[in-house]
């Protein structure tokens, strides 16, 4: 098994590039494999990894479709919608709480 090359923060050579970076400028990994990473050091933890993939062998981002929009935005409101009070909340309610933070606030549900 051969281990990947490490580059310092902003030392990678060109032609390669991480998820964020392919993503700017339209572009997927695609399913090619990682082929380095770079870290960056942190003072009192461990380094921050970022993986990179070559530019060359990137693929085109799929385009957005009618219906992929529509599950998405199905998918979005299902995650504002409080299961206690059944409102849209107009934020993604918190999984720690189960419910929007006002039916979390009545006593009834304090004590549960």
């Amino acid at each position: 098994m051969s281990t990947l090359p490490v580059y310092r923060w902003r030392l990678a050579p060109d032609g390669l590039a991480t998820r964020r970076q392919l993503r700017a400028i339209g572009l997927r990994p695609g399913g090619q494999d990682v082929v380095a990473q770079i870290e960056r050091p942190r003072r009192r933890r461990g380094p921050l990894v970022a993986y990179l993939y070559r530019i060359d062998r990137a693929r085109p981002v799929r385009p957005m479709t009618a219906r992929r929009a529509a599950a998405l935005a199905k998918a979005n409101a299902a995650r504002r919608r409080c299961p206690t009070c059944r409102r849209d909340a107009g934020y993604v309610i918190p999984t720690s709480l189960g419910m929007c933070v006002p039916c979390a606030d009545t006593p009834r549900h304090a004590a549960a």
